[in-house]
């Protein structure tokens, strides 16, 4: 999330009441999570496993929760809880904002785009032109759509980022501040949920088409022309390039690449990154023709044992 003008650094300190190593009269023009992060960003780390990451990351600014030299041109916040104050400022950045109708003041539509009856449009939503959204649709506050757009009765576009952080006696909400990023000629079916970034854009690239029921996850990248069947599941912070194809009740797992031009087979489960121009089925998903010789071979096994008793006697 950019901010909508810098801040010194010397101000969030003040907000979280951490100590500041490095200049407090440096800018902050953003904050991110670490995945996401450029040049200017705060973001936070709270676990040693990550310190290195986060403290030669792009980010400018890191909240952490241990006193270290910080490296050249960078600023730290020293917290007894990164996690609570990276949150605390992304909601005083970022505050919820209440909608007053159904379609807000604050946003804005295309020519010739149509909203049909039961439709809500949250704030700083932008809308292309000759977009057709159907009865039930919710697109959440700073979504953006583009043009040619048809959106089917009941999705939901934008809603939190399924992220928490364990805590002894609870699950702490990671707060949303990122969108999703709808690109022109895009269709998605009915009952489909897509949501926000945590703090940059879940995006549907050009030309995409999606079935109905499919759930993608936050900073999730679909590339264009991509075609995606019912019932799909896509995690969070999954790259899927252009022209994939997904057949129906797929399951991808976070935080990994499908390559250009694969075609994933119905029911399969995809648990590592797969090479583009190729065919994959199985649980775990693999190469679609030696799974296939493996289902098979597996099912020749009883013959196989039956023949092999009759040898033995």
């Amino acid at each position: 999330m950019k901010l909508s003008q810098p801040v010194l650094l010397e101000e969030l300190a003040q907000l979280c009441n951490s100590k500041i190593m490095g200049d407090p009269r440096s800018m902050v023009t953003g904050i991110n999570e670490i995945h996401m992060v450029e040049k200017g960003d705060l973001t936070f780390v709270d676990h040693p496993k990550y310190y290195e990451k986060a403290l030669n990351s792009a980010a400018t600014f890191i909240i952490i929760n241990k006193e270290v030299t910080p490296p050249e041109g960078k600023g730290l916040l020293i917290s007894d809880d990164p996690f609570r104050d990276y949150v605390k400022l992304v909601k005083y950045y970022r505050p919820f904002e209440s909608a007053g109708k159904m379609i807000s003041a604050s946003s804005s539509i295309g020519e010739n785009t149509q909203l049909q009856p039961g439709v809500f449009v949250g704030n700083h939503v932008k809308i292309g032109n000759n977009c057709i959204i159907h009865p039930g649709v919710v697109i959440y506050d700073h979504c953006k759509v583009g043009d040619n757009v048809i959106i089917h009765a009941n999705t939901v576009i934008g809603a939190d980022a399924f992220y928490f952080k364990r805590r002894p006696s609870m699950y702490d909400k990671m707060e949303s501040c990122g969108a999703v990023i709808i690109e022109d000629n895009v269709e998605i079916g009915a009952s489909c949920t897509i949501d926000k970034g945590v703090s940059g854009n879940t995006i549907i690239g050009w030309g995409t088409k999606m079935d109905n029921h499919i759930h993608v996850g936050h900073d999730t990248v679909i590339g264009k022309n991509c075609l995606i069947a019912a019932q799909a599941g896509i995690a969070g912070v999954v790259k899927i390039e252009d022209d994939v194809i997904i057949w129906g009740q797929v399951g991808v797992q976070k935080d990994l690449v499908i390559g250009k031009g694969a075609v994933i087979f119905g029911q399969s489960g995809v648990s590592k990154s797969l090479k583009g121009d190729a065919e994959y089925f199985g649980s775990p998903a693999r190469e679609a023709r030696e799974a296939m010789k493996d289902i098979f071979n597996l099912r020749m096994l009883p013959r196989i044992l039956e023949d092999f008793k009759k040898d033995k006697s």
